[in-house]
């Protein structure tokens, strides 16, 4: 079992449309829960996190929440992203077979333009993170940015694709 957590702040756009792809995986059996974890935002957040069944936090410390996830495997992804078909079966069996974190492959079909790619650093969770509970419990601190959890780890890449958030930010 697996549990999404997403991190907030005024992205309810981009908080349904990653949503409306976890369904799939929750029908599957596949996605046990989906936290969001909110910075005050000011939008509808809240309310597309309550109407998807998310728990929803705007006071929280990510330690309480690793440790209250109910998934074996933790999924960080930023709001807006949107895994590819396929990617239910790859994790599940990923998560079966292994126990180092991975990533998702980025989307052939979305990539930024040439100019943006040079010499800018993508964010740390533009790829997604899966994570075992276990390595996120010993890693956690108090204060925590989620993106925080990718710094410094081997990843292996997983085969499935992943549009990443900017995409779904742009098109705003």
């Amino acid at each position: 079992m697996l549990t999404v957590v997403l991190e907030c702040q005024d992205q309810e756009p981009e908080l349904a449309q990653t949503l409306s792809v976890l369904v799939a995986g929750a029908v599957e059996g596949l996605v046990s829960d989906v936290v969001v974890l909110d910075h005050d935002s000011r939008d509808g957040t809240s309310r597309v996190a309550d109407a998807a069944g998310c728990r929803f936090h705007s006071q929280w410390d990510i330690k309480d929440i690793v440790h209250s996830a109910r998934g074996e495997w933790l999924l960080f992804v930023e709001p807006g992203a949107r895994p590819q078909t396929g990617w239910i079966d790859e994790i599940a069996e990923y998560i079966t077979l292994n126990k180092l974190p991975a990533r998702f492959t980025a989307s052939r079909g979305y990539r930024r333009p040439f100019l943006q790619r040079i010499g800018r650093a993508s964010s740390p969770l533009e790829l997604g993170l899966l994570l075992p509970k276990a390595q996120a419990i010993a890693a956690a601190r108090s204060g925590m940015r989620l993106a925080e959890f990718a710094k410094g780890q081997k990843l292996r890449k997983l085969s499935s694709e992943l549009i990443p958030s900017w995409v779904a930010r742009a098109a705003r």
